[in-house]
């Protein structure tokens, strides 16, 4: 795109409310992406919000379960979880701090929350992987608060990283420690003040969503604009950047996009392959230990 070609804003393509849910041994959640709305938006197989203050919705928490095929992220903004799985890792996911799990070839692991007062809040993510990296060695990319950066491009804005990459004021790039070269993420966590305007530019070919968890937004430029309010999430379309606007009250949302697949995806729970055969012999190399 040449200095004087004019900007193409994404627009919203369509929105999404999350629904009510429950995982592991009953934790309650909000599902915005693995639902009967929006089963999937490739290369992202689920996106689960939690937060509340009741312990009886999250003390329970996700014990020990099995995942091949995939990626899980967590990214913590309020209470703490630990995780623990079957090859001997262990860790503590604090306020502010994100793990991105490459499940590969299998493991079980658990996460379970650590506190019995307090709010619990945050996100879980679900990413998918080819074909050539589904039986690859699980691995995590782990880091605290401190390690993801946080940039403010324009008064009024405030970006932390998590994937991706952002300008700050002098026009320099900050990077999000995660890597991942197959679907080449994004995923920041946006605030805005309240009227504040930011533009992002999008990666080239990728998926992408906005999701609000605070306040209230504008997306789009012009008569293309949309509200985007809490708990709704804006699938994205038709742009290379995308116009932010804070409401009234600000508002904070994350923004993600990542290079889709384009494969076969056969998925049940905790598995998910590229062919039904691949499926079946995850189920048995599960039961027989092989994890």
């Amino acid at each position: 795109m040449s200095a004087i070609d004019p900007i193409r804003y994404a627009r919203v393509a369509r929105k999404v409310r999350g629904t009510p849910a429950s995982d592991g041994a009953g934790v309650r959640l909000t599902r915005v992406i693995g639902g009967g709305e929006l089963p999937d938006l490739d290369p992202f197989l689920l996106l689960d919000e939690f937060g509340t203050d009741r312990p009886e919705d999250y003390l329970a928490g996700f014990p020990s379960h099995p995942h091949r095929g995939f990626e899980t992220v967590t990214y913590m903004l309020d209470g703490r979880m630990r995780h623990k799985d079957n090859h001997g890792n262990e860790g503590l996911l604090v306020p502010g701090s994100v793990q991105w799990m490459t499940a590969g070839r299998g493991l079980v692991h658990s996460e379970m929350p650590e506190q019995e007062h307090g709010r619990m809040r945050g996100f879980q993510l679900w990413v998918n992987l080819p074909a050539k990296d589904k039986m690859t060695a699980p691995r995590y990319q782990e880091f605290p608060p401190a390690q993801l950066p946080a940039v403010t491009p324009a008064e009024g804005v405030r970006v932390k990283l998590i994937a991706g990459a952002v300008q700050d004021a002098d026009g320099e790039p900050v990077r999000g420690p995660i890597s991942q070269p197959a679907t080449d993420p994004v995923y920041l966590d946006v605030e805005l003040a309240p009227g504040v305007e930011w533009v992002y530019t999008l990666p080239p070919g990728h998926n992408a969503f906005a999701y609000a968890f605070e306040g209230e937004a504008s997306l789009g430029d012009g008569d293309d604009a949309r509200a985007l309010a809490a708990q709704e999430m804006a699938v994205l379309g038709g742009g290379d950047a995308l116009k932010l606007r804070g409401g009234e009250a600000g508002a904070r949302l994350i923004v993600v996009a990542g290079r889709p697949l384009r494969e076969p995806v056969a998925r049940h729970g905790p598995f998910v392959m590229n062919t039904r055969q691949e499926l079946m012999q995850a189920f048995v190399d599960f039961q027989e230990g092989r994890f």
